[in-house]
């Protein structure tokens, strides 16, 4: 910063004022992690990312994705920082261009296990429905799923940092939205099709008006106070 240079005081203010401001880029994924994996042997690795764990309703999905190094679609970033419709382009490429499988957990597994395991639960079932196996994978966040089917690390913030795990969050994100469109044809009235189950003011208000679905989750808290509240009146 000019302020950080020799010169007078008045001079760096000068500069600062005149200059346009800078921009912090944020870097972008890329496939470096694979790459060192692959040079210790692993002869196919891949990225796995989860989506819907915050939501009130529905599933949450995962998805696996082993990139083909010549054939990377360019454009991937983390799911958050694409438009639909940008993210709609980039699972197509995804699917034409890499191997991939995207999996579940159901609302009741949700409910049985909690929302971290369930998340887990999908990741495996993700990784399991690749064929061949993967030899190694690069899982999104700090928590390891136990009984994975081959040898795994955590990347924090890996859907922003890989570019095998942006793939895989493109593609659970894509799904699962795909997902609650079609259960909002089944529960018209809360949204889904637009706010993919995530409490936002209007699934809250066609909560208080509708009441619970089969595909809330019941032990999450806004859906619990509600239920807690329906026993008191009733009681």
């Amino acid at each position: 910063m000019a302020a950080g240079l020799p010169g007078a005081a008045a001079d760096g203010m000068a500069w600062r004022m005149s200059s346009p401001p800078s921009r912090h880029r944020r870097p972008a994924p890329d496939h470096e992690l694979e790459a060192q994996l692959i040079a210790a042997g692993a002869r196919c690795v891949a990225g796995v990312d989860e989506v819907g764990r915050g939501p009130l309703a529905g599933p949450v999905t995962a998805a696996a994705v082993v990139l083909d190094p010549a054939r990377i679609p360019p454009g991937l970033d983390d799911s958050k920082n694409l438009s639909p419709r940008r993210r709609e382009e980039l699972a197509e490429a995804i699917r034409q261009s890499s191997r991939w499988a995207v999996a579940h957990a159901s609302v009741a597994e949700i409910e049985a296990l909690n929302i971290l395991q369930a998340s887990h639960l999908a990741m495996r079932r993700a990784l399991a429905a690749l064929a061949p196996p993967p030899d190694a994978a690069l899982i999104d966040g700090n928590r390891l799923p136990r009984d994975l089917p081959c040898k795994a690390q955590t990347v924090v913030k890996g859907d922003a940092r890989c570019l095998s795990i942006a793939a895989a969050s493109i593609l659970a994100k894509v799904e699962r939205d795909a997902l609650m469109v079609d259960l909002a044809l089944e529960c018209p009235g809360y949204g889904w099709e637009k706010n993919a189950g995530y409490p936002t003011r209007a699934h809250l208000a066609a909560l208080r008006r509708l009441g619970v679905s089969p595909y809330h989750r019941r032990k999450f808290a806004p859906i619990r106070n509600m239920l807690c509240e329906e026993h008191e009146i009733r009681g």
